[in-house]
């Protein structure tokens, strides 16, 4: 190697790591079409930060489209042994008000913010695994298969990804050419159905018991990490459990990667509680919130539009503007001390201390 390509091979190393108490701008230097409606957009740091991410994680981007703030989480898929840039792998969903904005307005060169890395979805040391996702749920999978064939880690791994159809398996070439390369790494392919593609030579259909004892006759030996949509991963939880695996062995991403608008949260009855008024300003509602409820919970039972989707505190997806009151939050890393400072707060876990004004 001579000295410019050793120069070159040491800049990465000496450069400052991204801080995520510190530091949130990011810049796009690169879009892939990976299907026909799944895009990877690639992020640095403007200031030529390092990132230190863990395969499994993920960023929370803040964006302001039409006038109005909107938070969203999207996995890690790149891997992270590539430390001066990350992706992230968007399909677009129809209606989706922030996955279409990021197809069709963010280019190379455009700048953003986030916060991250973020989230405890990691892979822990075993020899045997089965990544399981379905739809875009297969992003931080991805990024932990993309680790194993860098970094060359003797693994036993079943990647089984399911998809609508053929056309929706994302990475499908890439996955071809990684376990055609890498030792340990069985792929399995499950689209529901053969639409665009009639030669399809596998199976289709959705994860069953059958199929389950079929593709993955050990899968009680195996660490099963999971991630897709919400139905799928119930599904995914009932098979496994069904078929052995202990809940110890069993991981799975703790948020749903589409905002979930309406999901009919319970709201706890406590009637000697003291009641508060919340106004969400911008929609110009009005609710009760009593002092042992969160704000996400009594909105979402009275019909007012707040995106979320962990709803524990650890996405950052339902981060709001308190223009006044005071609440009672108990957050998992969702949101930083520095917004906390300049008047946000997490609605999914926080209970209200007074009356609140919240810019929503």
């Amino acid at each position: 190697m001579d000295i410019k390509s050793l120069a070159a091979a040491e800049r990465p190393h000496s450069a400052a790591l991204w801080n995520r108490d510190a530091d949130e701008d990011l810049v796009c230097i690169d879009i892939h079409s990976e299907t026909h409606d799944v895009k990877t957009f690639t992020f640095a740091s403007p200031h030529g930060k390092r990132f230190a991410i863990e395969a499994g994680q993920y960023f929370l981007f803040d964006l302001e489209i039409g006038g109005d703030a909107e938070s969203r989480c999207y996995s890690v898929s790149s891997s992270p042994r590539r430390d001066n840039a990350f992706s992230i792998t968007v399909k677009r969903v129809a209606g989706g008000l922030v996955s279409n904005w990021l197809h069709d307005n963010l280019g190379p060169g455009s700048k953003i913010k986030a916060n991250g890395p973020l989230g405890h979805f990691i892979r822990p040391a075993a020899k045997k695994y089965l990544f399981l996702s379905g739809g875009s749920g297969i992003t931080p999978v991805m990024s932990m298969a993309r680790e194993l064939a860098d970094t060359c880690e003797p693994a036993d791994v079943v990647f089984l990804h399911a998809a609508r159809s053929p056309k929706d398996l994302i990475f499908r070439d890439e996955l071809a050419c990684l376990a055609a390369r890498v030792k340990g790494l069985r792929l399995h392919f499950l689209p529901e159905t053969v639409l665009g593609e009639a030669q399809w030579p596998g199976l289709t259909g959705r994860i069953s018991t059958d199929y389950m004892k079929l593709a993955v006759p050990d899968l009680a030996e195996r660490i099963v990490m999971c991630c897709g949509p919400a139905p799928f991963m119930a599904a995914a939880r009932a098979i496994t459990a069904a078929l052995g695996v202990p809940a110890a062995q069993y991981i799975e991403e703790s948020f749903d990667a589409v905002v979930i608008d309406d999901v009919d949260i319970p709201v706890v009855e406590e009637a000697a509680a003291r009641i508060f008024q919340v106004e969400f300003a911008k929609q110009g509602r009005k609710i009760e919130v009593t002092g042992e409820q969160t704000v996400l919970s009594c909105a979402k039972k009275s019909g007012v539009k707040l995106p979320s989707s962990c709803s524990n505190g650890v996405c950052g997806t339902c981060k709001s503007k308190l223009i006044s009151g005071t609440v009672d939050m108990n957050h998992n890393g969702g949101i930083r001390q520095r917004e906390i400072d300049a008047g946000m707060f997490l609605p999914c876990c926080s209970k209200p201390l007074s009356d609140l004004v919240i810019e929503r």
